[in-house]
């Protein structure tokens, strides 16, 4: 076993202590500083060009990759193995008064004693087993587990057999240019450095799934993310004559009333079920006052898979929203028929009907209308918006587009319209499909059963990794099928947002996440339990690189 603590927790100190805020300066920051201490290591100044700063394609912002790598001389060997992590974290103002303190750990614990916490906060405070502070869970200590092994490697190399790969990616809790940017350095490495991947190890966090549950989790694969989006246009009113048109937002209330939480949306797969998608924002796009009723709604939701493909989920969403699109026209002609009774008016049944497309059949529906002049209208408009907002992210680029394109629809009656506005981030699986995949999961059992009689909590492995994190960008479970649903439903697609899929597949290896152990992520009170974070992910991961490269079995 290494002797690893007081390295990781330095190293550890060392991420935390610089503010990294995605979208933000500090991004660029922390990776001068991982690229500064890296060049640092001996193995480094003799071989200045093992290691590298990346900046990130097609981004509007200026940022940098890190990644480095050793080469094994126990035996000559192409075989690689890929360490991964994000430098970035979210942001700190939910650490209110104690904002400036919230990345030195240190500091911020010792005001914290003097804080009013809730029980378990406080008990884990005053232990000493953990480390609070901004990113020290996510995933700052993660990095440093694999700052530390590839700096022990750097100074053994006559240890591994081939190669050990360390890529530290930013904007991970945004829009994942870092990992889709590192894709194609890793190919030029593949390519001059003939390096066979073989297997790539994450460590983000990992948290207990229940009150009481004191397992630690390391997970095979990931769980799937798509932003399933719906635009709905209603007949609009004067609300003093509100039955003579219907209000978009009550339609779009339906929606969410008949999506959110729904169990019948979980994906269960390998015996594990995803949460149930939830809405994560529901507006009208009225941009003033008046007392009209809105012209159209937009509401997107998260949405957890993990075997259905981006295909599937069209399929059963567009199913959903017909189900309340009827649901909300019935509950309508009740409440006009018992409206027209109070008043002694004539009661007649609502006109419309309900009507759910996707993006992809209205895109058909115009341009089989409209031809080019549609086509040239919108590239145009696509084109213009870029130019003149680019402070518009691509959820609400994508409602714009279709709000331009409705109106060039001839039949305008209320509708929904199914759409992606954002990043697909893909599910993965490792469950011995192929040769990769069953030595992985082989080293993986060994390395745990290794470890496991000299800690206290249960270690357990489960299938999927139930966060979003950049494990989804080194392999590909879809086909292309499943991609094109992505791509031919997203109305950013090629101008606000793009991801070339292609280098995903070209990469495709397994992944799995051993991580530190902690509680709160992206919380005031975020913080890592030292003796796992420190010692056991370090360990279980080296024990699982040793196998893989030199085919020791502990």
């Amino acid at each position: 076993m290494l002797s690893c603590r007081e390295d990781v927790l330095f190293f550890t100190k060392q991420l935390v202590n610089v503010e990294s805020i995605v979208n933000t300066e500090g991004e660029k920051e922390i990776s001068q500083a991982i690229y500064t201490l890296i060049s640092s290591f001996p193995y480094f100044k003799e071989n200045p060009g093992f290691v590298i700063k990346q900046q990130t394609n097609d981004d509007s912002l200026e940022r940098y990759n890190v990644i480095a790598f050793v080469k094994g001389t126990k035996a000559p060997s192409n075989k690689t193995v890929v360490l991964m992590g994000h430098m970035d974290t979210v942001g700190i103002d939910d650490f209110n008064h104690l904002k400036d303190k919230a990345c030195d750990p240190d500091q911020l614990m010792d005001s914290l004693k003097g804080e009013e916490l809730p029980p378990l906060i406080d008990e884990h405070l005053r232990s000493g087993d953990y480390l609070f502070g901004r990113g020290v869970l996510d995933m700052k200590s993660g990095v440093a587990s694999h700052l530390y092994l590839l700096n022990y490697y750097s100074d053994h190399p006559e240890e591994l057999s081939g190669n050990l790969c360390v890529v530290i990616e930013c904007d991970e809790e945004d829009s994942s240019h870092g990992i889709l940017s590192a894709l194609k350095e890793l190919k030029a490495l593949r390519e001059e450095h003939g390096f066979e991947y073989i297997a790539a190890i994450n460590a983000d966090f990992v948290s207990p799934r229940f009150e009481g549950d004191v397992s630690r989790y390391i997970y095979k694969g990931t769980v799937g993310k798509l932003l399933p989006s719906f635009f709905i246009t209603g007949a609009e009113t004067h609300v003093g004559s509100c039955f003579e048109g219907i209000d978009p937002n009550f339609i779009a209330a339906e929606l969410t009333r008949q999506i959110s939480y729904n169990p019948e949306l979980c994906n269960e797969a390998h015996g594990e079920t995803t949460v149930p998608p939830v809405s994560l924002k529901q507006t009208d796009l009225k941009p003033t006052y008046t007392v009209q009723t809105a012209l159209s709604a937009y509401v997107y939701y998260n949405f957890f898979i993990h075997s259905w493909s981006p295909k599937d989920v069209l399929v059963k969403l567009k199913e959903q929203a017909e189900i309340a699109f009827h649901n909300a026209l019935t509950l309508f002609n009740e409440r006009l028929a018992q409206f027209s009774s109070t008043t002694g008016q004539e009661y007649v049944e609502a006109p419309w009907k309900a009507r759910v497309m996707t993006y992809e059949e209205l895109e058909k529906t115009l341009v089989a209308e409209h031809g080019d002049a549609y086509l040239k209208h919108m590239k145009a408009f696509k084109e213009d918006l870029l130019l003149t907002s680019p402070e518009v992210d691509t959820r609400m680029f994508a409602a714009k587009v279709v709000e331009e394109a409705w109106k060039w629809m001839t039949d305008r009656s209320p509708a929904i319209i199914l759409f992606y506005s954002s990043l697909y981030s893909p599910r993965i699986d490792v469950t011995g499909k192929n040769e990769l995949e069953t030595r992985l999961i082989g080293a993986l059992d060994n390395a745990v059963a290794a470890v496991q009689p000299k800690y206290k909590h249960p270690i357990v492995t489960k299938n999927y990794f139930p966060y979003i994190s950049d494990m989804s960008f080194v392999a590909l479970s879809d086909d292309e099928e499943g991609i094109n649903a992505v791509s031919d439903n997203n109305p950013g697609w090629g101008t606000k947002h793009y991801v070339e899929y292609q280098d995903i597949q070209d990469i495709n290896v397994p992944v799995i996440n051993i991580g530190p152990y902690g509680f709160d992520a992206h919380k005031q009170f975020e913080r890592m339990e030292l003796d796992y974070s420190l010692e056991v992910v370090p360990n279980l991961t080296n024990l699982v690189i040793r196998e893989l490269l030199n085919g020791e079995k502990v």
